[in-house]
Formats: C-alpha cells, structure tokens, sequence
C-alpha cells in the first residue's frame, strides 16, 4: 500500500473540488485564515497584556481616622 503518488492526491482535489464546489472551497479557506490570524493576534495581544500587569506596582495609601475624639 505505501505512500500514494501524484496521481492519487489529484484525483482526490478532483473529487473534494467537485464535493463542494470551488466558491464553499474559498469560503472554508478565507474562514481559516482569518481564524489562525485571529488566534496570532489572541496570543500577541496575550504576551503584551502580561508585562504591563508586571509593571503594575502598588500604591501606598495612608487610611484617615474618621471617629470622633
């Protein structure tokens, strides 16, 4: 059985292009590539959001007493 030639890879894009037709094969192929950037710009905007949650730092803040004396 080993490994399938040219031909057979061309046989199948024939029969999946007739499957579904060219214009849901370009939709399907569009969908996919604005998820995988979506998912890119996800973890960039990740790897940006956590060294400003670094920086972040703490404000000392003295509390007043209210009570009356």
């Amino acid at each position: 059985m080993g490994s399938f030639s040219i031909w057979h890879w061309l046989i199948v894009l024939v029969v999946v292009v007739l499957v579904f037709g060219t214009k849901k094969l370009g939709n399907v192929g569009s969908d996919l590539g604005k998820a995988v950037k979506g998912f890119k710009d996800g973890i960039k905007g990740e790897e940006e959001k956590t060294p400003k949650a670094e920086e972040q730092k703490t404000i000392d803040v003295e509390a007043k007493d209210k009570s009356t004396h």
